[in-house]
């Protein structure tokens, strides 16, 4: 129990709405980032990556939409849908973060033993889907 509270504690700047670099969020981040690796990103597809509800979805797109870091419009292949696209500002906002992020994790795995850092990064990606597994499968907090 006390590894799921140390990484609940440790993760928290991630799951909170507050700005962490360039006012963005962390979910705001992760948007930007998707828009950018796919240069344009249907809103629906949002959904799975981030793993919300539409309205949380919208709730997190429509300030960066606000700021000038992404662009909403319809979709030339469905006229239902709408896609994402980062602004100039955007891509500036998006390689900003995305360096601040890289500092940020430089900076953790300076303080791994050296030697052993992959296979603690490995390790904990090996958890990670352990949890990922047996949160599909567990019934015990519904």
């Amino acid at each position: 129990m006390n590894v799921f509270v140390g990484l609940a504690q440790a993760t928290r700047s991630f799951r909170q709405d507050a700005a962490f670099c360039e006012g963005v969020t962390f979910h705001q981040y992760i948007i930007l980032d998707a828009v950018a690796k796919n240069e344009e990103l249907n809103i629906s597809d949002l959904h799975r990556i981030l793993s919300v509800e539409k309205s949380t979805t919208t709730r997190l797109v429509n300030p960066l939409i606000q700021k000038g870091l992404l662009t909403r419009q319809k979709s030339s292949r469905d006229s239902r849908a709408f896609v994402l696209r980062l602004t100039k500002e955007g891509r500036n906002t998006h390689q900003n973060v995305q360096l601040c992020l890289e500092g940020f994790f430089n900076k953790i795995a300076d303080h791994l033993p050296g030697d052993r850092s992959d296979d603690i990064l490995q390790s904990v990606q090996i958890f990670l889907n352990a949890v990922r597994n047996a949160a599909g499968i567990c019934d015990c907090c519904q």
